[in-house]
């Protein structure tokens, strides 16, 4: 908004004063009247006019600035976001690392290879995320969303992701072993090449996957799978995995191997 601005000269004083209607308003309109005047007298300094144009100026270099910097920042919320989650490995917790990897996510910074073994990531969002290679062994990512993320040849083993969803994702050659993936939505997911021996299968959902090609399925719980594919459970049954409500009876299969 602009501050210089031409005036008029004000009026005498004796017909400004003629304007208060009543006694207890001539004071005001006094006051008035002599910032009227000032106004005036400073709306003739050049000077005031030039500090009001460097002020523009000065706000439009700020803003050039800003956007012609707005890569630096991105590069070191990145940069920051990366020592958050490389400073938490193998430790417990969460550690600012559900934070972090959906910052970077959201940015389109590929997730490939990342490193969280053992991280607390209960119901964090990696929807098509690149996590080829990632480590998620003896993670806890209860109820995230994987949703068309690219898993290949991901680590999840001894991972719980209950009630995570993996729809439509690629988990070819991924190591599932010991997983606990009750609950979890596997439909329309890719596991050709995938390890599921051991895990926990239970009340997943199976619709569509593409599961000729899994590699391993010994000692995997299947009950109560969700709209398994025609064969899959004769197959899986077949193949060594087993189908239990009670975790007692399938934890004394498994201490037999």
């Amino acid at each position: 908004m602009a501050i210089i601005k031409y005036r008029t000269r004000p009026e005498p004083w004796a017909r400004h004063r003629e304007r208060a209607k009543y006694s207890w308003l001539v004071p005001l309109f006094g006051i008035e009247w002599v910032w009227g005047w000032l106004a005036y007298w400073l709306s003739g300094w050049a000077f005031l006019e030039v500090l009001e144009y460097l002020g523009t100026l000065s706000l439009l270099i700020a803003m050039i600035s800003y956007f012609s910097e707005s890569g630096d920042r991105i590069k070191q919320k990145h940069y920051q976001a990366w020592q958050v989650i490389n400073s938490a490995q193998a430790k417990g917790g969460s550690g600012g690392r559900i934070d972090a990897l959906e910052e970077l996510h959201k940015d389109g910074v590929p997730l490939v290879g990342v490193d969280v073994s053992g991280a607390f990531l209960q119901g964090i969002d990696l929807s098509g995320a690149n996590l080829l290679r990632a480590n998620f062994h003896a993670a806890d990512a209860r109820g995230g969303n994987f949703s068309g993320a690219q898993m290949e040849y991901l680590d999840v083993a001894s991972a719980n992701f209950r009630d995570a969803t993996f729809r439509k994702a690629n988990l070819r050659n991924a190591n599932l072993q010991d997983a606990d993936l009750t609950g979890a939505d596997l439909s329309e997911a890719d596991l050709e090449g995938a390890d599921f021996s051991k895990a926990d299968l239970r009340n997943t959902d199976f619709r569509n996957v593409k599961w000729q090609k899994i590699t391993d399925v010994k000692l995997a719980n299947v009950f109560g799978m969700k709209n398994a594919p025609a064969d899959f459970l004769n197959w899986a049954m077949q193949n060594g995995a087993i189908s239990t409500e009670r975790d007692s009876e399938w934890q004394a299969l498994l201490a037999r191997e």
